[in-house]
C-alpha cells in the first residue's frame, strides 16, 4: 500500500476539505464580526443569490443537514430575516419555500461584497485562467455528484440492469422453447 501521508496529501476529499477550511476561515471572522453564525451566513447568502428555495435544496447548497437548516430558519424567521411561504406555482404544493426578507438582505449585502473581495484576493495569485478553470472543475464535480444526478445515474444503471435481465430472460425463454421443439 502507498505511503498514507502521500495518499492523504493527494486525496481529493482531503485536499478539498483543507482548501475549504483555510480559505473560508479567513472570511468567517468577518461574518462573525457582523453577529452571524457561519450557517446563518450561508443560508442568507444562498437565499440572496437564488430567491425562493425549498428547504431540501437549501440544505444541499449550504452543505448542512435538513433538521439543522430548519432550526436556523426558525431563528432567522423570528428575527425577520427570512419568510416561509407555500409553493403556489410549483408542481409539489407540499414543499415550503423560503425567501430572504429586506431585513435579511440588508444584513448580508455588505457581507456579499466582502465575500467577493475575499475571493478575489484568494484567487489573484492563480491568475484569471486558472481561477476560471478551478471554478469550472469544482462546478463539474458538484454537478456530477449532486443528489439529483446521483439518483438519475442510479436510475439509469438500474434501468440498464433491468434491460439486461429482461434480455437474459427472453434469451433463456427462446433457448428453452428451442430445446422443447427439438
Amino acid at each position: 500500500m502507498a505511503n498514507s501521508k502521500v495518499f492523504v496529501d493527494n486525496y481529493l476529499p482531503a485536499l478539498l476539505g483543507q482548501a475549504w477550511m483555510l480559505v473560508s476561515s479567513e472570511f468567517h471572522a468577518i461574518v462573525e464580526e457582523k453577529g452571524l453564525s457561519i450557517l446563518e451566513w450561508r443560508v442568507l447568502s444562498t437565499l440572496a443569490g437564488n430567491g425562493s428555495m425549498g428547504i431540501t435544496e437549501l440544505s444541499q447548497k449550504t452543505v448542512s443537514k435538513q433538521p439543522t437548516i430548519t432550526r436556523v430558519l426558525q431563528r432567522l424567521e423570528q428575527q425577520g430575516h427570512v419568510v416561509r411561504h407555500s409553493n403556489h406555482n410549483g408542481s409539489d404544493k407540499r414543499i415550503t419555500l423560503v425567501s430572504v426578507t429586506s431585513s435579511g438582505m440588508s444584513l448580508v449585502d455588505g457581507l456579499l461584497i466582502a465575500a467577493q473581495q475575499h475571493e478575489e484576493v484568494v484567487l489573484a495569485p492563480l491568475g484569471l485562467r486558472k481561477s476560471k478553470i478551478l471554478k469550472q472543475v469544482l462546478q463539474e464535480l458538484i454537478e456530477r455528484h449532486s443528489i439529483e444526478n446521483t439518483n438519475t445515474a442510479d436510475k439509469s444503471t438500474s434501468d440498464k440492469n433491468n434491460e439486461k435481465n429482461l434480455k437474459r430472460k427472453k434469451s433463456s425463454s427462446l433457448n428453452l422453447s428451442k430445446e422443447t421443439t427439438k
